[in-house]
């Protein structure tokens, strides 16, 4: 198999979704250039420093910093809270947790339970469906 001519690109934004990084938080010069996937590939393998110390310390992106703290995205917005967050400011929260961090974890668990509770009526509905129907003549 030949190399790509024109290798696929993608946007510094898109980059640092699937490096799961704060891009305001990254080098100027991975901000302002685009990402073949072979350089994506090789910041996984072999990460540069900035991005071990990102991934270490942050700021962390919204999504990162929900599954830190055990919360949804909306619960984050639903407390007004920035965009990211550093390592440090999530132990603190995690130590220490305001009333509006207790009450979306409590939240996240009962939507979850709720969701698992369907899933389990709608596998079991789908379960009685797939029965052989009874025979109301007694014929065999």
């Amino acid at each position: 198999m030949s190399p790509d001519k024109n290798p696929q690109t993608m946007k510094p934004l898109t980059a640092a979704n699937k490096l799961g990084i704060y891009l305001p938080a990254t080098p100027e010069e991975f901000r302002n250039s685009t990402v073949t996937r072979a350089q994506l590939e090789a910041l996984r393998t072999d990460p540069p420093q900035w991005l071990i110390d990102l991934h270490a310390n942050g700021p962390f992106p919204r999504d990162v910093v929900a599954r830190k703290l055990g919360i949804s995205n909306s619960g984050l917005a639903r407390a007004g809270v920035s965009d990211s967050l550093t390592a440090e400011e999530i132990t603190a929260l995690l130590a220490d947790p305001p009333t509006w961090l207790v009450r979306e974890r409590e939240n996240l668990v009962s939507v979850r339970q709720e969701a698992d509770r369907v899933k389990e009526k709608e596998e079991t509905r789908r379960a009685a469906s797939n029965r052989p129907a009874k025979n109301l003549f007694g014929e065999k």
